[in-house]
């Protein structure tokens, strides 16, 4: 009988430790006992969207922020939390709100009126209806297009971007950090699986009269 266990995790750890140290032996006491990061990442959940990998960050660079399909919902306090404690308590001066080609949420989103979800009475079915909400414009917009189904999801992963990044720079901690003339700059962007490079779409850097 297999029986699954950490040994193998617990054996890379290890290795990278090691590794780390050997390049510098300090490399862990920067950041000891604070963390300053320059950066505040909002992503997918994604298991290939590794943030700190993608973009060659070490420990203590990035404060992370994931969940699916990389949302912005205004009363999710998980979220909100984040974004208080990054902006006011530990500075950050960039938010980097990024989505990926080939991302299961929007997928399941634009599958939703067909799919299993629909029926369902869950957090998950909850989150990908709000999802598919949000884009519903796009949505619109693809079913007059000739496109092929992956151009067309793409198209949809980007704006799922644009429209989770309209509901991050109006958020409260946002909105509260510009209005008292904080730096902070807010990117929206999407990564290439294929290429591995990441693509900015948008960004702000100062309050806007809402809509």
């Amino acid at each position: 009988m297999n029986v699954t266990t950490l040994k193998p995790l617990l054996a890379k750890n290890r290795s990278w430790a090691l590794q780390r140290r050997q390049r510098n032996p300090n490399y862990f006491e920067k950041y000891l006992h604070q963390q300053k990061p320059h950066s505040l990442w909002i992503g997918c959940s994604d298991s290939r969207v590794p943030a700190e990998v993608l973009t060659g960050s070490h420990p203590g660079e990035l404060f992370v922020h994931r969940n699916i399909a990389n949302m912005v919902v205004a009363n999710d306090d998980n979220l909100l939390s984040v974004l208080q404690y990054a902006i006011f308590y530990l500075g950050v001066k960039r938010i980097v709100l990024s989505g990926h080609y080939g991302c299961g949420g929007v997928q399941a989103a634009l599958n939703l009126p067909e799919s299993p979800l629909a029926d369902e009475n869950s957090a998950l079915a909850r989150r990908i209806a709000t999802l598919r909400n949000d884009l519903k414009h796009g949505l619109s917009a693809l079913s007059a297009s000739n496109e092929n189904e992956m151009d067309k999801l793409n198209r949809l992963v980007e704006a799922n971007v644009i429209a989770q990044f309209s509901h991050l720079v109006a958020v409260e901690p946002v909105r509260k950090a510009w209005q008292s003339g904080q730096e902070l700059a807010v990117f929206g962007c999407v990564y290439d699986l294929q290429s591995g490079h990441l693509k900015e779409l948008i960004q702000q850097s100062a309050e806007e009269p809402l809509p």
